[in-house]
């Protein structure tokens, strides 16, 4: 627990730098496999026809589906398949991690077939008080994802991670 705890102008430094896109990609596999690893038993997210009969000219990404990013050997996060060390990273010293939570907000649903570009930045940093765990480093990053032909944004993805 960390009775004491300041931002520094090293950690406000990182805040608004973006990080270089990484390529993530939806397809006919990983949308089905992603469903099907939910419990989502509509057909439309399997089967070609059913998701043109309900109007789509795809398989439709499920919620909560953001797609998959490209591994990359040698580049790419070993766990998450992500970029490894992309963006500056925040020097603290605590140790615990809470999820603060995920909010997503669509330009336009995904479906398969979509090739995207996703950057990330820290978007904001705060210092808050806990009565159990003490001070605590609120971190909020901002994930754009962009279409890789015409590099509109599609998406925006908006996270908390909190460091006790």
């Amino acid at each position: 627990m960390a009775a004491e705890f300041e931002l520094t102008d090293e950690m406000l430094a990182t805040v608004g730098v973006e990080s270089e896109p990484w390529p993530v990609e939806l397809t006919t596999t990983s949308v089905r496999a992603f469903a099907r690893g939910v419990g989502y038993s509509d057909p439309r997210y399997y089967d070609l026809d059913a998701a043109t009969a309900a109007g789509h000219d795809s398989l439709p990404a499920p919620p909560c589906y953001l797609g998959t990013p490209v591994f990359i050997p040698g580049q790419s996060d070993p766990t998450f398949s992500g970029p490894r060390n992309t963006g500056p990273s925040i020097r603290h010293g605590l140790k615990g991690l809470l999820d603060g939570g995920t909010e997503v907000h669509y330009e336009r649903p995904l479906k398969a077939g979509d090739r995207l570009f996703m950057t990330s930045k820290i978007s904001k940093l705060e210092v808050k008080e806990s009565k159990g765990l003490g001070k605590m480093l609120v971190v909020t990053s901002e994930q754009s994802f962009t279409e890789q032909d015409t590099g509109d944004v599609v998406m925006r993805t908006y996270g908390q991670a909190i460091y006790y």
